[in-house]
Parts: C-alpha cells; sequence; structure tokens
C-alpha cells in the first residue's frame, strides 16, 4: 500500500542527470561476460523452474505459485546469477559487478520495481521476466532522488517514475526467455497429460502424451521431470521402456542432444535441441518432389508425415 504521495510531481528532465561512467563500467562488464545474454536467459529459466519444483509438485505456471515463493523469486534470482558468475559479495549491496557495489531488483512487472532507502545513490540491476511470454530484460540505473517516485510503501520503498525509466541503461529488452513447452499446449492439451492420466504409477504415459502432443517442440528435461513426476526423467526417454520405444509404433521418433540427432532435426526443419532437451516428430518414407527435408535410417529415407500420411512404425534412431 503506497502513503500519500503528491499529485503533481514536476517533469523529469533526462538532462538534468550526469554521464555515469560506473553505469557503463557494469554494462560493459555485462555485455562482456555473457554477450548474446544466453546464460542470463539460462539463469532466470532455472530460477522459474526452481520455483515450480516440478519434479515434486506437477507445477508449470506462475499461478500455480502460492505468494510466498512469488516472493521469493527475486531473491532466488540474485542467488543463481551470483553463482553463474561469481559476482563477489557486496560491501552494502548485493554483490560487486566491475568492483562496483550493486543492488539486484526483480519485479513481476516490468517497470515496477522496489527500490528501498538505502540503494539511494547506488546502482540497481534491474531484472524483469514473464514466462507466459517468454520473455525477459536486463538493465542497470544509477538511484537518484530525482527518478523516484513520491510515494512510498510501508517499507518506504519507492517505484522509478515512469517518466524516467529513458535513465535506465538497458542491457536487454523484449529478449527471449527458453521456452516452458508447457504453457505453449492447449487446455486439452494439458488435460489429456495431467487429468486424464493422474496418479504418480502413470508417470511414463504422461511422458509419452507430452511428446505425443508437443510435436515440433523443443522440450526440457523440466517439462520430462513435471510430466513424470519421477526419479531419472531421461530413462522415460529412452529405448527399452521409455518414450521412444512406446512412441515407435506410432511413427514418432524424439531427437535428443546427439550431435547426429541434432543434424537430423536440422535436416528435417525441426527445432534444433541443446543441452536437456528433446524435440519429437512423425515420420512417414520419403516420397521426391515433396519439397521437405529428409534424413536416413534404417536404411531407408524419411521425411515429416502430414496429417494425411499413414501411421508407420518409425525408424530406430542410434545414439551417433
Amino acid at each position: 500500500m503506497s502513503l500519500h504521495a503528491p499529485e503533481n510531481l514536476p517533469a523529469f528532465e533526462p538532462r538534468s542527470l550526469q554521464f555515469d561512467p560506473q553505469v557503463e563500467r557494469v554494462r560493459a562488464e555485462l555485455l562482456k561476460i555473457d554477450p548474446d545474454g544466453a546464460r542470463t536467459a539460462s539463469v532466470i529459466r532455472t530460477s522459474i523452474d526452481m520455483l515450480y519444483n516440478g519434479r515434486y509438485t506437477g507445477r508449470f505456471r506462475w499461478d500455480q505459485l502460492f505468494k510466498t515463493e512469488k516472493t521469493h523469486a527475486g531473491t532466488l534470482l540474485e542467488i543463481n546469477l551470483q553463482r553463474e558468475f561469481e559476482f563477489e559479495d557486496g560491501d552494502s549491496m548485493d554483490f560487486k559487478i566491475a568492483g562496483i557495489d550493486i543492488d539486484c531488483k526483480y519485479s513481476q512487472k516490468s517497470g515496477s520495481w522496489m527500490i528501498p532507502p538505502e540503494a539511494v545513490g547506488h546502482l540497481c540491476l534491474l531484472v524483469w521476466f514473464n514466462d507466459q511470454s517468454s520473455r525477459w530484460e536486463l538493465g542497470v540505473v544509477r538511484i537518484d532522488e530525482r527518478i523516484l517516485s513520491y510515494g512510498k510503501n510501508r517499507d518506504l520503498k519507492r517505484t522509478i517514475r515512469s517518466d524516467a525509466r529513458e535513465a535506465i541503461s538497458w542491457i536487454r529488452r523484449d529478449a527471449p526467455l527458453p521456452e516452458n513447452v508447457l504453457l505453449k499446449l492447449s487446455d486439452d492439451d494439458i488435460d489429456a497429460i495431467f487429468v486424464k492420466l493422474a496418479g504418480k504409477r502413470r508417470g511414463q504415459k504422461r511422458v509419452n502424451e507430452l511428446f505425443r502432443r508437443a510435436q515440433g517442440r523443443l522440450v526440457s528435461r523440466t517439462a520430462i521431470e513435471t510430466a513424470g513426476m519421477q526419479d531419472d526423467p531421461l530413462r522415460r526417454v529412452r529405448y527399452n521402456g521409455g518414450a521412444r520405444t512406446d512412441l515407435q509404433g506410432e511413427g514418432i521418433v524424439i531427437f535428443g542432444e546427439y550431435k547426429l540427432h541434432q543434424a537430423m532435426a536440422r535436416d528435417l526443419g525441426l527445432p534444433v535441441p541443446g543441452k536437456g532437451e528433446f524435440v519429437s516428430a512423425r515420420l512417414t518414407p520419403y516420397r521426391e518432389h515433396v519439397g521437405l527435408g529428409r534424413v536416413s535410417l534404417d536404411g531407408s529415407d524419411w521425411m515429416l508425415a502430414s496429417a494425411e500420411d499413414p501411421v508407420v512404425t518409425a525408424p530406430t534412431i542410434p545414439k551417433g
């Protein structure tokens, strides 16, 4: 709850803030250690998945979390960022980047970072993400009284004024977050996986249904853990009792992170699985002049099947 604030704030003047070399040093360091943002995106993805704890809870949506868990998101993200990049502990702030004290602030809503009084005069690393839209952003700003709202909550925290957000030095805006495949499936698909196949003993069937319904999408190890809710999730994918064996009769293959699998997925025009990722697809014998990619398996050529193609037993994919 905000305390009383004046109705009219004087207009913010960007030129009133001088060039800040420390902001630029921190920005340059973050771009140096993570030039494409992939490491930061991975840390965010890991932090979200840790909150869901899908292997034990079956949760995969933000609205399934308790309020206390959502509140804990910022602390967990801060810890995981420090572990990933080995930032030094700060003197009075959370940690140091390029030798500069910096506070780390996360907000569930972009632009709504809550700034405590002790952060005034210091740098803040501002983080936002949204799992539903698979987007995130990261910026650095010097906390100055002139960029803060007048209204305070009961902890005396304030937000950055909407007309002063151009003071933020952005490192990433609207950047892609590794996708949570379970959020991209339809309600019918989710019902078929989690409701119709509810029960601890049906973990393998849920994993099979996930690969059946998520064809052509990258499926992470975490998604498999969430669907299976059992230990050793990768065993649920393998041949000899896993999804690869169970779905082979339906013409469905599952490519993983092996280089051969990646090459075949690329040749078929599928998303290429990275570390701990998989992609499933139904195959059919290759036909000339159809303009689709092909792969050679079990001595024959194969291509992606269409809805009209009859179901045939899929070839076996070697590890490569």
